[in-house]
């Protein structure tokens, strides 16, 4: 027990299966309930309309005034004091909001609404039909482009720092050309999303051809390979094998680039309905919403080291080893 517990702060240590979901069980709880007590210290009390309002009832010092049909509370210090009995004659009630950050038990009741007027399971699976056609364009452009730069000097010489530049391009200035080029329907979305992988996946591919070991490409330099038998037996399962830990990385990000591509018309998706809720200033609605893209995230990642595993069952059997 002791060791096992020295172990958890041990530098670069590992942990086993059994700690490891522990921990995970221990730090989700902490999490929610650090959650939860910063939202009832960032809470506030309201005064509200309950029905229609007694205006005689209240003193001249506790008028409220109105203005197209809302309602502003004047002296809301005074009327604070009021007992709730003395609010409801008054018509009014109290009630608390979270303005900054929603509480746990308000974005799990959103849950039922999202999916009751908001189709959240749709427009869930719209998202991730975009996500897929994005990264399928992505890769079919990005790898044979950053094979041609990270294999031929000539190429490389002529495009490889103007696509490096491209990196630093901000992907939300460029949404208006994309919108004039192809409109605002699903296919600017997909090219848009593809876009913002491809200019960091092709300095990856050329960066993982540049990390492939001399000894590899003078062994099969010595059995006399020709230059597409090197690539073929070399580099392409060398790259392939470390790309796919970059593309699982660069899913992450796409989620970034598919919501803002979708908060751009009404055409469905993820992105849209957190765009809605802002506007409705449902923030437990919005919070909702990111728990599913965290939990699609996740479910993703898990998906490709499965991937991983069954394409590159080499790159695993140290790691077994060890456990």
């Amino acid at each position: 027990m002791k060791s096992g517990f020295k172990n958890l702060f041990e530098l670069r240590g590992e942990l086993d299966p059994k700690q490891r979901i522990t921990l995970t069980i221990l730090g989700s709880v902490i999490l929610v309930l650090m959650w939860f007590i910063f939202a009832e210290v960032l809470s506030k009390q309201v005064i509200s309309q309950n029905e229609t309002i007694n205006v005689t009832a209240l003193s001249e010092e506790n008028k409220l005034y109105y203005e197209s049909d809302s309602i502003l509370v004047a002296n809301y210090d005074k009327l604070e004091k009021l007992s709730n009995e003395e609010l409801n004659n008054y018509g009014l009630v109290k009630n608390k909001v979270y303005p900054l950050l929603p509480s746990p038990v308000k974005v799990i009741k959103a849950f039922p609404e999202l999916n009751k007027k908001d189709d959240v399971i749709g427009n869930t699976f719209f998202s991730i039909k975009l996500n897929i056609y994005g990264y399928i364009l992505a890769v079919l452009i990005a790898i044979p482009f950053g094979f041609i730069l990270g294999l031929i000097p000539l190429f490389r010489g002529l495009f490889s720092k103007i696509v490096d530049s491209y990196r630093f391009i901000p992907l939300t200035a460029v949404t208006g050309i994309f919108i004039m080029w192809l409109g605002l329907g699903s296919q600017m979305k997909v090219a848009f999303l593809a876009f913002g992988i491809i200019v960091y996946l092709i300095p990856v591919v050329v960066q993982r051809i540049d990390e492939v070991q001399k000894v590899y490409i003078n062994t099969v330099f010595t059995l006399g390979a020709t230059p597409w038998q090197t690539i073929k037996t070399v580099y392409i399962p060398y790259v392939l094998s470390k790309l796919i830990d970059d593309i699982r990385v660069l899913t992450a990000i796409s989620w970034t680039y598919i919501t803002i591509a979708e908060m751009l018309n009404k055409g469905g998706g993820i992105g849209e309905l957190i765009w809605t809720a802002k506007r409705q200033s449902r923030i437990d609605k919005a919070f909702a919403i990111l728990i599913i893209i965290v939990i699609i995230g996740v479910l993703q990642d898990r998906l490709f080291m499965m991937i991983d595993k069954i394409l590159f069952p080499h790159k695993h059997i140290n790691k077994g080893n060890k456990h």
